[in-house]
């Protein structure tokens, strides 16, 4: 499975807070049977205040740790950007870890809060789709504005969005509301992806394994693994991008 959505690289975000806790999720999630983990931190000024240079340094010395302690399990670094008016100048930059190519299009991970779509966010999707940029927005099923007008995430998909949800809400570990959701989104064949967004081995661990299980009573082993595997494994198919596989 790959898994194109975690907080493990470390002491960045609210993610894993040092080297020990990194290692355990990343074992956690090979253990699960994850082949390639994408590390993707928060890119979410004032909180969070990640650049691209400092985030590369970064995995760069974690990948050398992740390799010296005997991992398979290939990394890759993109990030997890919030929408807002830092996007534009920051998407246009030479150096941003893109997630990977989607129909000859760069794709990166596209947040929004948790309780809104902020107005005019269609009038940036539209913008980006013109330079060739996909946004892939992230647990959408844990967006209130969503989770109460479905409708409202089908414009952005048939605008060109590509959509994520997170293995712990089709699991019912967020609320009840997120987990219908989560099933909704996907018989409206609305969802690309399935991806852990984990954070700690406590509360949000990786589970990509029990969502993929979840999901394959629901819908059926094609379109779980198309979740989990296959649609993932289509932004792998460009080499370009940062990637560093363990010995």
């Amino acid at each position: 499975m790959i898994d194109i959505h975690s907080h493990i690289l470390p002491a960045v975000d609210d993610g894993a807070q040092n080297i020990d806790d990194a290692l355990e999720l990343l074992r956690l999630a090979q253990d699960d049977g994850v082949t390639t983990q994408f590390l993707t931190p928060h890119m979410r000024p004032p909180r969070y205040t990640n650049e691209v240079l400092t985030l590369r340094h970064e995995f760069e010395k974690f990948s050398e740790v992740v390799a010296k302690n005997g991992f398979t399990i290939n990394l890759r670094l993109s990030a997890e950007v919030r929408v807002g008016p830092e996007i534009m100048p920051l998407l246009q930059r030479d150096d941003f870890p893109w997630l990977g190519i989607w129909d000859e299009k760069k794709a990166f991970l596209l947040e929004m809060p948790h309780g809104q779509v902020p107005m005019g966010t269609i009038n940036l999707i539209k913008w980006l789709l013109q330079r060739n940029i996909v946004p892939v927005i992230v647990h959408p099923e844990r967006n209130r504005e969503f989770q109460t007008n479905v409708e409202l995430l089908e414009q952005y998909v048939q605008a060109g969005c590509l959509v994520q949800i997170t293995s712990a809400s089709l699991l019912g570990k967020f609320s009840n509301k997120s987990e219908r959701c989560a099933i909704e989104l996907i018989e409206k064949e609305l969802v690309n992806f399935m991806a852990t967004d984990s954070h700690n081995n406590f509360h949000r661990p990786p589970d990509l394994n029990a969502g993929y299980e979840r999901a394959k009573e629901l819908f059926g082993k094609d379109k779980s693994w198309s979740l989990v595997h296959d649609a993932p494994e289509k932004l792998l198919s460009n080499t370009n991008y940062l990637s560093v596989v363990s010995e």
